[in-house]
């Protein structure tokens, strides 16, 4: 109580952790507007490549084209972004987007080489029945997520989880991403190899040679890196460079061979169940349960990274526990 007959004091909230060195942004400091707009542009741009490489390699394999391509490409966009504000309302309440997870696709794959849907002769027929059985298996996958999640039974494990845990899960995350990324790269190196060399270029030595005192170069490196990129291999397009090559190396290099902007209506909003009902198995939903499990661990570690990072007050178990129940939220209906 306090002292001269006045009322108790209010508990005060936990106050944030220090701000990390070249940090400039957390909690407590956001950016202005303008900027903001602009780095959650670059944000998009960074996961658009994680987006886009999912789909790329498993809807032609299910049996889709271009059309079937961009309908999936255009569900994990917006269910991202719904994850990601349901995240930030009532999960872990961080500065996190939660994208797609490469992490569902060895089992997935082993659902399109289930035997059960060689016989189907129209293509298109065979990938919605394989994206209904991929939808069953996230539905019950995701069920088991939701129940550790929101029953605070993850809790207990997050309690024995420090920051020094948190890394080689956040590291081997990134890693996962070379098993797709790099062999994409060498589809076409002349487009890639200059990406990458200019995107180090821009972010590590710019910020020395041009000392403007604004963090230009070191904060929006994505940005410039890949409209750099993208004029380069337009004017390589444009020029005639790949008039001659083999058909994969057209598809892969041209800037004007995707196919998915033709095939992608101006305005598509996904819906629950929009390939149908979704399908059972139970041998391919323990898999997925599996998958589910591994991605729990992966965000589990994503979150305490993005705490420190952020400069958050130190997240309480039962917090961190919510918030990978919300995540899966995404997968029941959509996807």
């Amino acid at each position: 109580m306090a002292g001269g007959g006045g009322k108790a004091e209010e508990p005060q909230p936990h106050p944030p952790k220090e701000q990390l060195p070249n940090i400039s942004y957390c909690i407590t400091s956001p950016p202005p507007w303008p900027e903001a707009i602009l780095l959650g542009f670059q944000h998009y741009l960074v996961m658009l490549g994680t987006t886009v490489l999912i789909p790329s390699a498993l809807v032609p394999q299910m049996g889709g084209g271009n059309k079937e391509k961009a309908e999936v490409i255009q569900t994990l966009l917006f269910v991202a972004g719904l994850n990601t504000l349901l995240q930030s309302l009532f999960g872990t309440r961080l500065p996190a987007v939660i994208g797609g997870s490469f992490t569902f696709v060895p089992t997935t794959i082993s659902i399109i080489l289930a035997g059960r849907f060689s016989d189907e002769a129209d293509p298109v027929e065979k990938f919605k029945r394989i994206m209904r059985a991929t939808q069953g298996a996230l539905i019950v996958a995701s069920t088991l997520q939701i129940v550790l999640g929101f029953s605070g039974l993850w809790r207990n494990v997050t309690r024995f989880l420090s920051p020094l845990s948190a890394v080689p899960l956040v590291s081997l995350v990134g890693f996962g991403l070379y098993e797709f990324g790099f062999p994409g790269v060498a589809k076409c190196v002349e487009i890639g190899l200059p990406e990458l060399i200019i995107l180090v270029f821009v972010s590590q030595y710019m910020p020395h040679l041009i000392k403007s005192g604004r963090h230009i170069f070191d904060r929006f490196a994505v940005i410039f890196a890949v409209v750099i990129v993208w004029i380069y291999a337009h004017l390589l397009t444009v020029g005639g460079a790949y008039n001659d090559s083999p058909p994969r190396t057209q598809v892969t290099c041209r800037t004007d061979r995707a196919g998915l902007i033709d095939a992608s209506p101006w305005i598509r909003v996904p819906y629950p169940f929009q390939w149908g009902a979704p399908s059972f198995d139970a041998g391919e939903a323990f898999a997925m349960m599996m998958a589910s499990f591994v991605a729990l661990v992966e965000s589990t570690g994503a979150f305490i990274a993005v705490s420190r990072f952020a400069s958050a007050t130190p997240m309480p178990p039962s917090v961190l526990s919510r918030g990978v129940g919300w995540q899966v939220i995404k997968r029941i209906g959509f996807f």
